[in-house]
């Protein structure tokens, strides 16, 4: 069917108010301005200057320019920007940024409403008009677009219709701001040379108030957004300064802002201990399988073209049969070589399919590379490129969206090509959000194995920022601008500014002079003080990142059983201890309690008042001895007897103490609060309700001392003369149940009263109750026991320790939060620092002295983190669980002050001997030999200077040969980089007389790209042989 069957239908209309539509998907007004530098990026232009005209008769108050030394538009080209959706920058190899041509149209009209262009390319100057005002008040619903051309030279009119230009002109001096031929001349004289090109934008979009969106008078040197204050928001989403200073990943065209250049930043360039990890992966397959589909469609075009060529060649020879002629011979010979074209450029696009489908199953390789921002730690997340251009900025991945210190302050980048990740047509998201999502992970997952890499928590992350000047505990507080810390930061990120003129980054060697140095607009290769590189003809110097690995965690066969094992083992304990519990269901079992229980009223359970002061000490018990006298009473029969039998009888069992004492401590340092002075006993007494009665008390009994006490039940103490164990439970527990059981005993002013009970295993358990001390005092009269708890204290001790405990391979920080007392070993409950969440619990219980955990040496009081702080002060005010255990003297010690004189001068001389500079005037023997009072004379000035300059050489004689082999490796890496430049220019001129040998042999060959011609030469050997 032919084309003018068509022309009878109808056909798709633009109207003038998609103009405005097409703007509305800048959401982000700096996307829209960075549209426009795209396209000057994409013309290939050196420079591009942004600049403001004042103009009070035009909306807005002022003009938006852009002007850039590209290569310019023909008046062809220039019809080509007034089509949208047209681009003559896509291919699937493109490097260039616009791809939809749409960017000079959304973004135009979102700044304004109207738009003029003035272009210049060889020898002709075209201005173009889109105007939404001309087609407001002429009332025209499709869009026009005055185009008139002059010649560069002449400045006359290149038309063949003198009425069409006339009417153009007519317009532009109507509805632009330059209202004659002499003013839109000066502008095109603007444009330096004889290519490039200059947009205008006038009638600015305004706010409500009536205002510009853009502001440029609060900075002449900037553009920044309108009412957009400067704390809480990046600087990128302020300025448009600082925007384009990151716009592109490899910055190679100056930008200038109202005559002031942009310093312009490699990002990579500007980090701390910057690290590269390679990821590959397949997951990236939407823009690939639109070019498989692309090359397949046009293979099975030119696939049906070439049998259809064929087929004609046939017929014409079955037709002319034995007619030899010479015209009949010419017209077959004609058909025949174009059906053997038709066929080769079929098979070429069959190639080129199948080359697109091998690379479809080819996996996809990224570079990210990270680092630490020293400079402003709170500017920190991932940079996400898209061919050189920034998409998204500051994106949270993996530890960083937990919000804290962990991967605080690094920064990513990445460049994604077009065949991984598509862009959308604000440039300011990616069209495939599963996929964006994906690499996101990605990242993350990298971010993590940086974080190890680094090793900075290992060392400590509040000191690592300390050095560097971040001395508040706010962290979006700048760092110390003391001169002291300004020089550290700039000795770890070397200065990397780019030339004027070559437009090649330069390395500046560090100096103290130039930290915080102001470098010219104009800087120039020369201005550098590194020889090597101070001219504008030396290679560029690429930047050494070193190359990280991801290491995943691959657990074997015997680890898994082994973090079995472990979870098996600990649901096991939890089903004991619930076991060896007796809840209390009915009034039957109330009955059973060795003590009188009483339940609290309703309404006293749901109400919590908040606890009073303790009543101070009575100055019996302030004023009473450590060991308190004998009983001048016997003790009943009953009582005299446990204490004779107490070796035969069991006690509480260690792992229930323990467990009572870890949930004490735990209640305690939660609420933050002191205990209350223990009751005296005799011997090594425990008192196990002093927490319970401490903690969190009644309101009641403490207000009335004299009131019937309550001591809560607990899960772990078990009472006495209760059949099946009943349990006592601390208040901080019981306040979820619904029913809070309380034991009581009634306070008689005048007498003390010991009641008895035996258990089931014949164990004895006295308790007492005091007057002055107010509280019930369990007298526990086991001599193991006694050893147990004395164990149980000194374990208890551990917490607060920080560790490193082995978790897949990996070594982890962590602090010790919990101890348990088992029947083989004690057993300690580590919080990490950080782990990897998805593979890794935040906190695992470790047998103490094991392989997988080893101590740390603790961080000095400066530089712990206030949390920290809090709760290592929580466990010092802890009660302590041996306030009735005797302690012995340590009798390990030196007995006398002369030992441990004795003890540190042999220390101090081992250590001198240890670190004696080679040529130090005394001798090793000499100082073995040296007293005390020799020692006090010692020049230990002397000798630590000559040990730092010994030490100095040594480094020195280091840094020497690194430079050495440095230097031979980058002469090297030069001379194999010039060599394969060599090769390279050699193959590309090959490739040439090639293609222009074939359309010697054959003028109506098409070969656009290498690629092609690769298939067409693969293509005739084939055949040939």
């Amino acid at each position: 069917m032919s084309c003018v069957s068509y022309s009878s239908l109808n056909r798709a209309q633009l109207t003038f108010e998609y103009l405005h539509t097409n703007s509305t998907t800048h959401e982000f007004l700096f996307g829209a301005l960075a549209e426009l530098v795209d396209n000057a990026r994409d013309a290939d232009a050196t420079r591009i200057d942004i600049y403001t005209e004042r103009r009070e008769d035009l909306r807005g108050g002022f003009m938006l320019c852009f002007l850039d030394d590209g290569t310019g538009m023909d008046s062809n080209e220039a019809a080509s920007v007034i089509q949208f959706g047209k681009s003559a920058k896509r291919s699937p190899e493109s490097t260039q940024i616009g791809q939809y041509g749409n960017g000079l149209k959304s973004g135009s009209m979102r700044i304004g409403k109207d738009f003029i262009l003035f272009t210049k390319k060889n020898t002709t100057m075209t201005c173009l008009l889109l105007s939404r005002t001309f087609h407001e008040e002429e009332g025209i619903d499709e869009v026009i677009v005055p185009l008139p051309t002059w010649n560069a030279r002449s400045r006359e009119p290149v038309t063949d219709n003198m009425e069409k230009f006339a009417i153009e002109t007519e317009l532009i001096y109507k509805y632009s701001p330059f209202k004659s031929e002499q003013q839109v001349m000066e502008q095109f004289n603007k444009i330096r040379g004889e290519k490039g090109t200059l947009v205008v934008i006038f009638n600015l979009k305004l706010m409500d108030n009536g205002e510009p969106e853009l502001d440029v008078t609060s900075d002449l040197q900037d553009i920044q957004m309108a009412e957009t204050p400067p704390e809480g928001t990046k600087p990128e989403r302020r300025s448009f300064r600082a925007y384009a200073a990151v716009l592109y990943i490899d910055p190679r065209m100056r930008i200038f802002i109202n005559g002031h250049k942009v310093q312009t930043k490699r990002l990579s360039c500007c980090l701390y201990k910057p690290r590269m990890y390679k990821y590959t992966s397949n997951r990236f397959k939407t823009r690939a399988e639109q070019e498989v589909k692309k090359a397949e469609h046009m293979a099975r075009i030119a696939e049906e073209k070439a049998r259809e060529a064929e087929s004609k060649a046939r017929a014409l020879e079955l037709r002319l049969g034995g007619d030899l002629t010479r015209e009949s011979r010419v017209t077959l010979r004609q058909v025949q070589n174009s059906a053997i074209t038709m066929r080769r450029e079929a098979d070429v696009k069959k190639r080129i399919k199948d080359a697109k489908q091998r690379a479809l199953k080819e996996p996809k390789e990224l570079n990210f590379i990270f680092g630490v921002n020293i400079e402003q730690r709170e500017l920190d997340g991932m940079f996400i490129y898209n061919c050189s251009r920034l998409i998204k900025m500051y994106e949270k991945v993996g530890p960083q969206l937990e919000g804290g210190m962990a991967c605080g302050g690094v920064v990513g980048v990445v460049d994604v090509p077009y065949l991984v990740l598509e862009p959308t047509h604000n440039k300011q998201d990616f069209a495939d959000a599963k996929e964006y999502r994906h690499l996101l992970k990605a990242m993350g997952e990298h971010l993590a194995q940086y974080w190890k890499d680094v090793a900075i928590a290992q060392k400590g992350i509040i000191k690592f920022w300390d050095e560097f000047g971040y001395l508040s505990a706010n962290w979006n507080q700048p760092p110390s601008s003391e001169l002291r810390y300004k020089r550290r930061r700039a000795m770890e990120i070397p200065t990397t500014i780019q030339c004027d003129v070559c437009l090649k980054w330069r390395t500046l060697p560090f100096q103290l002079s130039s930290v915080e140095k102001n470098y010219p607009d104009t800087w120039v290769c020369s201005m550098n003080p590194d020889p090597e590189q101070d001219r504008c003809e030396a290679a560029e110097q690429k930047q050494k990142v070193p190359l990280g690995t991801l290491k995943k965690d691959l657990k074997s066969q015997e680890e898994k059983q082994k973090q079995l094992t472990e979870k098996i083992r600990q649901q096991q304990e939890k089903l004991e201890a619930l076991q060896k519990t007796t809840p209390i269901r009915s009034q039957a079992d109330l009955k059973k309690l060795p003590l009188e229980v009483t339940t609290r009223p309703a309404g006293e359970s749901q109400t919590r008042l908040q606890r009073p002061r303790s009543p101070p000490l009575p100055d019996v018990i302030k004023n009473a001895p450590s060991r308190p006298p004998p009983p001048a009473t016997p003790l009943p029969r009953s009582v005299s007897q446990l204490k004779k039998s107490s070796s035969a009888c069991s006690t509480v069992s260690s792992p229930k103490l323990a467990s009572i004492l870890s949930k004490e401590e735990a209640s305690t340092s939660r609420t933050h609060h002191h205990t209350v002075t223990a009751g005296k006993s005799n011997s090594t007494s425990k008192t196990l309700a002093k927490t319970a009665t401490a903690t969190k008390p009644s309101t009641a009994v403490l207000q009335n001392p004299k009131s019937p006490r309550e001591i809560p039940s607990s899960k772990t103490a078990k009472a006495p003369t209760v059949k099946k164990s009943a349990t006592v439970k601390c208040p901080q527990a019981s306040t979820t149940r619904k029913r809070t059981l309380y034991t009581t005993e009634e306070v008689s002013e005048g007498e003390g009263e010991y009641k008895k009970e035996k258990t089931k295993r014949g164990k004895f358990v006295a308790v007492k109750e005091e007057k002055d001390s107010s509280e019930v005092v369990v007298e526990l009269t086991d001599s193991a026991g006694e050893e147990e708890l004395a164990e149980l204290k000194k374990a208890q001790k551990d917490k607060g320790l920080h560790v490193e405990v082995r978790v897949n391979k990996e070594w982890f920080t962590g602090r010790v939060t919990a101890v348990e007392m088992g029947k083989h070993a004690v057993r300690w409950k580590v919080k990490f620092d950080y782990v990897p969440t998805d593979t890794t619990p935040r906190d695992r219980w470790v047998e103490k002295g094991s392989e997988d955990v080893r101590l740390m040496k603790p961080p000095s009081p400066e530089y712990q983190t206030p949390d920290t702080q809090q709760e290592e002060g929580v466990v010092v005010a802890e009660p302590s669980t041996s306030d009735c255990v005797r302690i012995e003297p340590d009798t390990t010690g030196p007995s006398s002050n002369q030992e441990t004189v004795d003890l540190l001068v042999q220390i101090l001389r081992n250590c001198l001997r240890y670190f004696l500079p080679p040529n130090f005037p005394v001798s090793k023997k000499e100082l073995s030999s040296m007293s005390s009072e020799g020692l006090l004379a010692f020049p230990l000035k002397e000798y630590f200077k000559q040990y730092e300059v010994g030490l100095q050489n040594l480094c020195n004689s280091y840094q020497t040969r690194a430079d050495a082999r440095a230097k031979a490796c980058e002469e090297s890496l030069r001379n194999s980089e010039r060599k394969l430049k060599e090769t390279e220019e050699k193959l590309q001129k090959l490739r040439t007389n090639i293609v222009a040998l074939l359309q010697k042999v054959q003028e109506d060959i098409d070969i656009n790209t290498d690629d092609e011609l690769d298939a067409y030469i693969e293509d005739l050997i084939t055949k040939g042989d």
